[in-house]
């Protein structure tokens, strides 16, 4: 599976996912980490507007909204072989877990791990759920907010499919969360926990 991992949205590198996703060029965008939001019209403006940045790349994106596969994790996986790639957006890391976790999306991402057809990109709490642990993230995140539909219960563990923790909006004056991403890696420091922290614009790129 190929990754393009943006600090926040499509980045400073937008060619580079074009390039990296091959002839299914359908793209799943899938807004779960927004579903804390109690303003839906900012949330579905804020949708469209991924939709629309995808569009004008020349893919073809759809919004796959997780809650209507909760439980239905064989569905999900139906849905998902119609894509060529997947566009996880940013919000709340905690509640984004939920939803991998209640659609089935977690289990299935751990199985595409060799499939290099299908790319995995996204930003913020897209990419901070790839880690193995969502430890430190709590800096950041509120880890035990919650959404209509989800459990309670606060997911601890990522998806293991980086060995790093992520770290977005490093140092990027004008982003609210820049204060408090300063703390977290901080955190990871004093813990001995490898980290890559990006600036607003930067992208990781891995296609191994």
């Amino acid at each position: 599976m190929k990754m393009y991992l943006s600090s926040y949205r499509l980045g400073n590198e937008p060619e580079k996912l074009v390039r990296m996703i091959g002839v299914n060029k359908k793209i799943a965008v899938i807004p779960n980490a927004l579903d804390f939001s109690t303003d839906i019209l900012r949330r579905n403006e804020g949708v469209q507007r991924e939709i629309d940045d995808l569009n004008k790349l020349g893919l073809q994106a759809e919004e796959l909204d997780l809650k209507k596969y909760f439980n239905k994790p064989k569905e999900l996986e139906h849905k998902l072989s119609e894509f060529g790639a997947l566009w996880i957006r940013g919000g709340n890391t905690f509640v984004l877990r939920k939803a991998f976790k209640e659609s089935g999306l977690d289990e299935w991402l751990k199985k595409q791990k060799d499939n290099k057809e299908l790319v995995y990109a996204g930003y913020s709490a897209g990419v901070c759920i790839l880690s193995s642990t969502l430890k430190g993230l709590e800096i950041v995140d509120d880890p035990v907010i919650t959404a209509e539909g989800y459990s309670k219960e606060t997911l601890w563990d990522g998806l293991g499919l980086i060995d790093f923790a992520f770290a977005p909006h490093f140092e990027s004056p004008g982003h609210p969360e820049t204060e408090a991403v300063g703390r977290e890696v901080m955190y990871y420091k004093r813990e001995g926990i490898k980290f890559k922290a990006l600036h607003d614009g930067e992208v990781l790129v891995i296609e191994e």
